[in-house]
């Protein structure tokens, strides 16, 4: 499977996710031209900006690791545009959904390997 179909797989797992915890999802893949935003969503009066990240393994760090300063001003640049553009003003946040496979085999033919997911809250807030 391609990085992309991947990629969208792991958007729908943390959107369900987040659903599951009570989250209102409102957009997916928000694109402008500083970049794209994978998931927004509602938690009560709070506007949460999603970055969705997968990796195979931990070996380089993990899948919350990777998300560094510039996806961080890239994120900040395209949520300011999304509030502008929605004219919103409300309190926000960044959360990182980091999805890992947990090691385990699948359990048949064209089964996804078990997954482990971390929801890191405010991962680089003000």
């Amino acid at each position: 499977m391609d990085t992309t179909t991947v990629g969208t797989q792991m958007e729908v797992v943390a959107a369900q996710h987040l659903r599951a915890a009570g989250l209102k999802i409102l957009e997916c893949n928000f694109k402008s031209r500083f970049g794209e935003i994978d998931l927004i969503a509602r938690d009560g009066e709070t506007l949460v900006f999603v970055e969705v990240r997968f990796r195979r393994s931990n070996r380089f760090g993990g899948a919350g690791m990777s998300v560094d300063w510039r996806k961080q001003r890239k994120l900040h640049a395209t949520a300011s545009n999304y509030l502008q553009y929605r004219r919103l003003d409300c309190p926000c946040r960044f959360d990182v959904i980091a999805i890992e496979h947990a090691g385990g085999a699948p359990a048949g033919h064209g089964e996804t390997p078990p997954l482990n997911i971390e929801w890191i809250k405010n991962a680089f807030g003000q």
